[in-house]
């Protein structure tokens, strides 16, 4: 059975734990693989938030490109995917999105995602959002395929860790690709 390969990218706002549970995953997931972008800024922020190295963080990847190279597979229709998530995604990266500013290969690859309507899952990070990244997320959110899933805690769960809590959301941000993640607790009404 061939793996759906999914675009993970990450940009520079908070969240990066996020990203490496995603990733870990979609590793223990046989039917996918990941694709990793990841920016400057999110290399920084990496080491802000995690004892991960980049080199660390990359290693749980099946394939991994530099974002300036806007030649890479993620930058044609042509490659096939199963959708991209970017995961944290920073309203820099949402404001590239929504103008159509293809500047880097995490930009190419969303403009990509969406002229070819596959999901695009987008973890949007930043608190309180002006105005202008409500509108700009707004935006994105009527286009086909597009889902602005902003990490919010939960508690119907039960979690009794951050870890719990960290899961819970990588579930959600995975589910729209179809990864079906064990232990994932869904609401099920009072």
């Amino acid at each position: 059975m061939e793996k759906k390969k999914l675009i993970v990218a990450a940009t520079g706002a908070s969240g990066m734990p996020l990203c490496v549970r995603c990733l870990r995953l979609l590793r223990e997931d046989p039917g996918f693989s990941a694709a990793l972008i990841v920016s400057d800024g999110a290399r920084l922020t990496l080491s802000q938030e995690t004892e991960l190295t980049p080199a660390e963080l990359e290693s749980l990847a099946d394939e991994v490109f530099s974002p300036g190279d806007v030649g890479a597979g993620p930058a044609s229709g042509s490659y096939r995917t199963a959708g991209m998530l970017i995961v944290p995604c920073s309203m820099k990266t949402a404001a590239g999105i929504r103008s159509g500013y293809a500047d880097s290969l995490i930009l190419r690859a969303a403009d990509v995602t969406i002229k070819e309507q596959r999901p695009l899952v987008l973890a949007a990070r930043e608190t309180p959002m002006s105005a202008i990244h409500l509108q700009n997320l707004a935006d994105l959110s009527r286009l086909p395929g597009v889902r602005i899933v902003p990490p919010m805690l939960t508690f119907y769960h039960r979690p009794e860790s951050v870890e719990d809590m960290v899961d819970h959301i990588a579930a959600r941000l995975l589910e729209p690709f179809g990864v079906e993640v064990r232990g994932y607790r869904r609401w099920n009404g009072l």
